[in-house]
């Protein structure tokens, strides 16, 4: 038997058949907004950890795979200089903090639904803003990032999504349709990109990850799907990447990032070989993206 006597336990399910368990040194915050289910909790590994709904959303051993993958692949792709960023979510303003270590960067707007999240993540989980939300450049927006998609004329080089997956009870749910993703792409400068978090993507996991970039194809000319593992999600973590010119599984890619993130500066995981690693994906994957 393990010894779990010294610890309560975190059990999220993440599929049929299969449950992910964390132990818990102690809960800092915990409540129910208008729209989810919150908890702010500390692991002994991996540190504090947000979750929503029950599910793990990062943690402070590791959000900085899942940011900087997010993040910095789309900056690159559309030239390596963007100076106006969207964030749709992201309320622990780690994204916000990511977009803001590009040099150059003049305006970053991040839309989140709920602000007691916003709040919490701010009062709990100041390493991941780092400062981000009291930066002059920053402009946060507590509302729904549908209409402000669809109300809003601006241009945008990266539009960030950082949103919880399509799931029916999700807030989210509304936010991954064609629709939504032809307001996305009106919203994009020429040459400008959009990257989202797309869900699971490990050999019995993939299915949603595979659906969401089916519908991102049938928006955008140029879908580059991603993978990078997550200790902390304990699966391989899909992404993609619409819009922009450059293959981002080429070598003028992998250069590309190369210069990019020597620009950067502060990246922990990002650059030449992790793009090679995150876009060269395996077989099981690349089949699951050709037309049945």
């Amino acid at each position: 038997m393990p010894k779990t006597e010294n610890f309560q336990w975190y059990v999220e399910q993440v599929g049929r058949g299969e449950i992910h368990g964390h132990a818990l040194a102690r809960t800092l915050a915990t409540g129910s907004s208008k729209f989810q289910d919150y908890a702010i909790v500390e692991s002994p590994l991996f540190g504090k950890m947000l979750v929503l709904d029950g599910d793990t959303q990062s943690s402070a051993l590791d959000e900085h795979i899942y940011h900087e993958a997010l993040v910095h692949p789309a900056c690159v792709a559309c030239g390596g200089s963007p100076t106006r960023a969207l964030i749709l979510g992201g309320g622990e303003g780690a994204t916000l903090r990511e977009l803001l270590r590009v040099p150059g960067m003049g305006k970053v707007t991040m839309v989140d639904i709920d602000g007691e999240v916003v709040d919490v993540c701010r009062r709990y989980l100041p390493e991941w803003s780092a400062g981000a939300f009291e930066d002059a450049r920053v402009d946060v927006v507590i509302g729904d990032a549908k209409e402000y998609i669809f109300a809003s004329r601006e241009q945008f080089d990266v539009i960030i999504g950082d949103l919880t997956e399509p799931l029916d009870d999700s807030p989210s749910a509304g936010l991954h349709t064609s629709q939504m993703y032809e307001g996305i792409r009106a919203r994009l400068k020429p040459n400008g990109t959009y990257a989202l978090q797309a869900s699971m993507s490990g050999p019995h996991n993939y299915h949603m990850h595979a659906r969401m970039v089916a519908r991102l194809k049938d928006v955008f000319s140029n879908v580059y799907p991603f993978s990078a593992y997550v200790p902390a999600f304990d699966t391989e973590w899909g992404f993609a990447l619409c819009g922009g010119e450059l293959d981002m599984a080429s070598e003028n890619a992998a250069n590309a990032a190369r210069v990019y993130a020597r620009k950067c500066g502060g990246l922990r995981y990002y650059d030449a070989e992790s793009n090679r690693r995150l876009f060269n994906l395996p077989r099981y994957l690349r089949e699951a993206y050709e037309p049945s």
